[in-house]
C-alpha cells in the first residue's frame, strides 16, 4: 500500500512540474519590419525587440539569452532575459537560420556565401560547410545530425556531427522553417506550396498540413503541438499532433522564426531531467524504506 501511494504521489507531483512547465512558455517571434515579439501562453504579444534590420531565425542557449540572425545588418545579436542586446558575431552575408548543437556550439546559415558557420561560445567562428545553394534554416536531432533547408534546388541536407553530407529530401517548393518532434519525425514549412510536410527518420514524406499562406518559422512546445509562422497571413497557427489547427496569435507583419523560451526538442530540456531525476531518486528511495519497514 505504501509502495502504490508513494507512486501516485510522485506521478501527481511530476504531472503538475510537467503541466506547469508546458503551459509556462513563451513563444518568440521575430518579423521582417525590424521587431521580435513575445507572446505569452494565453496570447497576449509585446515587444521584446525593435529597430533590427530583416530578423531572421532565432535560437535559445542554455543560459536562456536569445540569439537573433539579422538578415540585413550581417550581425548576429544576443539578448539576455531582460532583453540587453549585445552583438556576438558580425560581418555576415545575409544570416538566416540559427541552430545551438548539445555542446553549446551556434550554427549559422548564410545566405549569400553558401556556408554554414560554427561559433564557439565566445564568438570564435569556423566554417562546417560550404558550397550550399542558399541555406535558410537549420535544425539538429536527438542524434546530433545536422539538417539544412536551402533555397537552390528545394532540397534538405543532412550533416553528421562530422560533416559527412547527404541529401535528406529533394525537390521541394522552396522550404524554409525545419522542426523535429519528440518522435524523430522532420517537419518542414514548404512555402511556395503552401504545406507542411512530415519526413519520417528514414525520409518517408507525408503532408501534414495544406492550406497555409506561405508558411515560414515551425517550433515545437514541450506539450508536442507544431507552431507555424504564416508569412502573409500575419498569423502563428497552433497544430496538434493529430493534426487538428487554431490561430494561436494574428496581426503580425511578416513572421518569420519562432523559438520557445526554456525548450530545446528533440533534446530534452536539462532542467526538466534534473527535476525528473531528482524525483526518481526521492522515489527509489522512499521505495527501499518502505520494503524494510514494511
Amino acid at each position: 500500500m505504501k509502495i502504490r501511494i508513494r507512486l501516485c504521489a510522485i506521478a501527481l507531483v511530476f504531472g503538475v512540474l510537467c503541466s506547469a512547465h508546458a503551459q509556462g512558455q513563451n513563444l518568440f517571434v521575430s518579423e521582417y519590419g525590424g521587431s521580435i515579439y513575445k507572446i505569452a501562453p494565453g496570447g497576449a504579444q509585446s515587444t521584446f525587440a525593435s529597430g533590427l534590420s530583416q530578423p531572421a531565425g532565432l535560437a535559445f542557449n542554455s543560459a536562456g539569452n536569445l540569439f537573433e540572425a539579422d538578415f540585413g545588418s550581417g550581425n548576429i545579436y544576443e539578448f539576455t532575459t531582460n532583453g540587453t542586446q549585445s552583438t556576438f558575431a558580425s560581418g555576415l552575408s545575409n544570416p538566416t537560420g540559427l541552430a545551438f548543437n548539445r555542446a553549446g556550439i551556434l550554427f549559422v546559415s548564410d545566405f549569400i556565401s553558401g556556408n554554414i558557420y560554427e561559433f564557439t561560445t565566445n564568438g570564435t567562428r569556423g566554417t562546417f560547410a560550404s558550397g550550399l545553394g542558399g541555406p535558410l534554416t537549420l535544425t539538429f536531432n536527438s542524434d546530433g545530425d545536422l539538417f539544412v533547408a536551402t533555397l537552390g534546388g528545394g532540397n534538405i541536407y543532412k550533416f553528421t556531427p562530422s560533416g559527412a553530407q547527404s541529401t535528406f529530401a529533394s525537390g521541394l517548393s522552396s522550404p524554409r522553417g525545419l522542426a523535429f518532434n519528440s518522435d524523430g519525425n522532420l517537419f518542414e514549412a514548404d512555402q511556395l506550396s503552401n504545406n507542411i510536410y512530415e519526413f519520417t527518420p528514414s525520409g518517408v514524406k507525408s503532408t501534414f498540413a495544406s492550406g497555409l499562406s506561405y508558411p515560414f518559422g515551425l517550433a515545437f512546445n514541450s506539450a508536442g503541438n507544431l507552431f507555424e509562422a504564416d508569412e502573409f497571413g500575419g498569423n502563428i497557427n497552433e497544430f496538434t499532433p493529430s493534426g487538428g489547427s487554431s490561430t494561436f496569435a494574428s496581426g503580425l507583419g511578416h513572421p518569420y522564426g519562432l523559438a520557445f523560451q526554456g525548450i530545446t526538442l528533440p533534446v530534452p530540456e536539462p532542467s526538466t531531467w534534473v527535476m525528473v531525476g531528482m524525483g526518481i531518486g526521492v522515489f527509489l528511495s522512499g521505495l527501499r524504506f518502505s520494503r524494510r519497514s514494511s
